[in-house]
């Protein structure tokens, strides 16, 4: 028997396809962790929805129809407007807590409860900002967005270092998508910079603290 439906996984990672930001050059990402599966793909809700509305009864908004088409005629998705709806009641069959679901920074992300999830933990995993996907085993839970973002601020504090200098402290064994993306939204909201702008791909590339990054870190201590 399988630890999570086949068909949850399926259903997650079809959504991701048919819903997602196709202007957006990143990729839809699976990534398996100790206690859950988590797949992202860019993208948003609709107007006329909600993350509250999705877990309800609800009207089929494919944010790219000429791709939900053949999907429903193929039966990967077997009736529009109800794949959310089947997955959590798959997960509840299989005696697995229901699929958690969020948005951030245009990011979908959709969380499926493995059998070991904590759920004493699951709130204080899950909390505002994006998490860092570690490989899996390499960490006991990836860190929230905001607790990487301040580890990131203080390993910055003393003297510049290296990408690969500052996924080893947070306990990733490669940098992943989402060490990179939050390495890039720091440079673009400007709390830190490369040490050689002229050459972002540099192999010497490092980054350091800007003034407002400076800022930021004294403010939480």
């Amino acid at each position: 028997a399988y630890e999570i439906p086949p068909e949850v996984v399926s259903e997650a990672i079809v959504n991701a396809v048919v819903h997602r930001d196709y202007t957006s050059n990143m990729s839809v990402e699976v990534m398996l962790f100790k206690d859950r599966l988590e797949i992202w793909n860019p993208g948003s809700l609709p107007p006329s929805l909600t993350i509250e509305t999705l877990k309800g009864p609800h009207p089929s908004v494919p944010a790219n129809p000429l791709i939900a088409e053949p999907m429903y005629l193929t039966k990967y998705i077997e009736r529009m407007g109800t794949g959310i709806l089947d997955m959590m009641r798959r997960c509840r069959e299989a005696g697995l807590q229901e699929p958690e679901i969020r948005i951030e920074h245009d990011v979908w992300i959709t969380t499926i409860w493995r059998k070991n999830a904590d759920e004493s933990q699951v709130s204080d995993k899950h909390q505002v900002g994006t998490e860092l996907g570690a490989q899996s085993g390499a960490q006991s839970g990836a860190q929230s967005g905001a607790q990487s973002k301040q580890q990131i601020l203080r390993l910055l504090a003393n003297e510049p270092c290296s990408a690969n200098t500052l996924s080893a402290a947070l306990g990733l064994n490669t940098k992943t998508g989402s060490f990179k993306r939050l390495l890039q939204t720091l440079i673009d909201d400007e709390v830190i910079e490369y040490t050689l702008p002229d050459k972002p791909s540099s192999r010497l590339q490092k980054y350091r603290l800007t003034d407002r990054g400076r800022t930021l870190l004294k403010e939480k201590r």
